[in-house]
């Protein structure tokens, strides 16, 4: 009955952090409201965008009146900024940015027309990156391994904490999984979106590599301690906050990108 409570508590924390994850880092949405002709307009802006099609930019409304357009230009780049005027099709307003390739980002704001003035709904330009579409047979995997690890990982060091008897066994699978979630379908993924197979150190600086990297290290160094020294199991407890940690650090920080000022035009 506790190993049920504790894969419990396990799944429960697991969860916690990918919400966390997920509404944080440079890939979220930037989401709000607006006052526009005496309604309040929400608004979601992507920062993210799959596919060799442009990054569409919606912004819904209730009057068929509604205008306004979208100021664009390359992220890192040299380029004067440039307009596209929102489409509206009963109240919807829409317009498509150009297609970059993957790694690529964009920066737009958009601008609302209100009588003689405009309004512009964010403080700053929303920056988003383009990517390659990832296949569902190798994204769909990805992301169970990497549920998986980070149960395992939390479990394993509730099972250190308690002294219990599948301490090794629990730390075989968080490593596993891990290995099986963040290098081997990892990389995959990471090829169709942005064209490389690995971009943390010692190639580059991207940080979803490295994080991944660095917890991989933890818990290989907890399963051949605890393998020869049961009683060891503070490494276990330790790879299991280091895997949280890296967890908690947003999704996609310091992630490819393409510097538009070092490329020929």
């Amino acid at each position: 009955m506790r190993s049920v409570w504790l894969w419990f508590f396990s799944i429960i924390i697991a969860i916690g952090v990918m919400v966390y994850q997920r509404l944080t880092g440079p890939t979220t949405p930037v989401r709000g409201s607006v006052e526009y002709f005496g309604e309040q307009v929400n608004y979601k802006l992507l920062r993210t965008w799959g596919g060799d099609d442009g990054a569409r930019v919606e912004i819904k409304t209730e009057n068929n009146e509604a205008a306004g357009m979208v100021e664009y230009r390359r992220f890192k780049s040299n380029d004067e900024w440039k307009e596209v005027v929102l489409d509206n099709d009963s109240g919807l307003l829409t317009a498509t940015l150009p297609p970059l390739p993957p790694a690529g980002k964009m920066m737009y704001r958009v601008w609302l027309f209100e009588n003689t003035h405009r309004i512009e709904i964010t403080e700053e330009p929303v920056v988003l990156r383009y990517k390659g579409e990832v296949p569902i047979w190798v994204l769909i995997p990805h992301i169970i391994f990497m549920v998986l690890s980070i149960v395992f990982s939390i479990r394993a060091g509730l099972e250190a904490i308690k002294r219990r008897k599948q301490l090794l066994s629990l730390t075989k699978w968080a490593a596993l999984t891990l290995v099986a979630g963040g290098f081997v379908l990892g990389p995959i993924v990471q090829k169709f979106a942005f064209g490389a197979f690995w971009t943390g150190w010692p190639i580059g600086h991207d940080l979803t590599d490295n994080k991944a990297a660095v917890s991989l290290i933890f818990w290989l160094i907890a399963f051949f301690v605890i393998r020869k020294k049961p009683e060891k199991r503070v490494w276990v407890i330790v790879a299991s906050l280091v895997q949280i940690a890296v967890y908690m650090i947003p999704h996609s920080v310091l992630g490819s990108e393409i510097d538009f000022t070092q490329v020929p035009q």
